[in-house]
């Protein structure tokens, strides 16, 4: 079972977890719809990915990341973003890469 932690407070969050339901037949979605639900849902439970995304009401998604990646660094985070991606790549980037 792959277990993804979408976090996104748009309606797209939806489609995303209808399309990673039908498409990955071993999925358990979760969902988080601000920065607050995201990092208790990722000390509460464990997850394989977590989709972010930028644009999220409380703190950016950019600052969750520099969380996410302090806490659990393993834990990979694909990054969704609405914005043009040579907007966002240099500030995405961990200190690692």
């Amino acid at each position: 079972m792959i277990r993804i932690l979408i976090a996104d407070d748009h309606a797209s969050l939806l489609g995303l977890k209808e399309i990673l339901a039908r498409e990955l037949k071993e999925v358990a979605c979760g969902e988080a719809e601000n920065a607050s639900q995201v990092l208790d849902l990722v000390w509460e439970q464990p997850w394989d990915l977590v989709i972010l995304d930028v644009t999220m009401p409380g703190r950016t998604g950019l600052d969750i990341l520099g969380h996410l990646k302090k806490a659990k660094p393993e834990l990979p985070v694909l990054v969704l973003s609405r914005h043009p991606e040579d907007q966002l790549r240099s500030r995405v980037r961990t200190p690692a890469q």
